[in-house]
């Protein structure tokens, strides 16, 4: 049995993923939180690893335990606030982290690696976590020379209740006093449930070969957060009230921003809508327009409905 070690195996995703390839892979799951990963073993069943990616002897042992055949690189500091605060620890986890696993992977001929970025990683970026994600991209599209070892990265927009993400903090403060503060009620966002954020990484996975070197991205519907608050607090009660706006943020998102257009082409798969970014080569057919949060197709009322109930009713969080 071929085995997957998933970096930053505690976060929603990194459990979501290991549920989704349990059945076909032996997973390891590396974190470098003993208690979540404790927590994490006892909710997958998945051997779990201490894994701090800023730590090159950490990434080398790590993988000279699971001895994977594919890695995926989903370890991040991911708050922007926390980033501008605290830009450090993101350079070092993200940037450094990135590097080690890079580094070691190639050292050990592992065969594949696919990174788990951000639409905060397109132009114009905003903010340092962006700039920190944007970097591991370039790099895993830059190394094709340096060995045998597959990278491809996937970029999407917010994975809905993943950890430390809005969601999650809307529930807490809805559950506390039923009043939810938003920095950017006009902010337009990317939301994607975890199923179809790990159905992109295995469809990364699947066309590994085709997508050596590249970025993989998929259509995803956006909303104008007041319109998230306004359906929240008409069907399950409470109030908002709008506060100040943090460092860092951006009006709109971007799945492919104008300076990526030429590098750029859309592909469909099962009638569905990817987009493939490849900083190698200039597209065939590049994209006419950027991908933004503006001009995508938006989440109906029901869709905002569904998403809300599904984190509501959600103790795995």
């Amino acid at each position: 049995m071929k085995k997957i070690l998933i970096t930053g195996g505690t976060g929603y995703l990194g459990r979501n993923l290991a549920i989704f390839y349990k059945k076909k892979f032996k997973v390891f799951l590396g974190a470098r939180n003993n208690k979540q990963n404790f927590l994490v073993k006892n909710l997958t069943n998945c051997e779990v690893v201490p894994l701090d990616v800023s730590n090159i002897e950490s990434v080398n042992d790590c993988l000279n335990y699971t001895k994977p055949d594919i890695v995926i690189h989903a370890a991040a500091t991911k708050f922007v606030d926390l980033s501008e605060e605290f830009p450090f620890e993101c350079i070092d986890v993200n940037i450094l982290g990135s590097t080690n696993v890079v580094r070691a992977c190639i050292n050990k001929k592992i065969p594949t690696v696919i990174g788990v970025s951000t639409d905060k990683a397109s132009p114009p970026i905003k903010n340092i976590y962006g700039l920190s994600k944007s970097c591991m991209e370039r790099l895993f599209s830059s190394i094709k020379s340096y060995g045998k070892t597959k990278f491809i990265c996937v970029r999407y927009g917010n994975v809905a209740w993943s950890t430390g993400s809005v969601l999650p903090i809307w529930k807490q403060m809805f559950e506390k006093n039923r009043t939810i503060l938003t920095t950017g009620p006009y902010m337009r966002r990317f939301f994607f449930s975890v199923n179809e954020a790990v159905s992109l990484v295995d469809q990364a996975l699947k066309l590994k070969d085709k997508l050596n070197g590249k970025i993989l991205s998929a259509e995803m519907k956006s909303t104008k957060m007041i319109e998230f608050l306004k359906v929240w607090t008409k069907k399950f009660g409470g109030k908002y009230k709008i506060i100040q706006s943090r460092k860092g943020d951006r009006l709109d998102e971007f799945l492919i921003g104008e300076d990526e257009l030429k590098f750029a082409k859309e592909m469909r798969i099962k009638n569905k809508k990817y987009f493939v970014i490849d900083f190698n080569e200039i597209s065939k057919k590049p994209l006419k327009k950027v991908v933004s949060s503006q001009n995508a197709k938006r989440l109906s009322q029901s869709e905002i409905e569904k998403i809300i109930n599904f984190g509501l009713q959600s103790n795995d969080l």
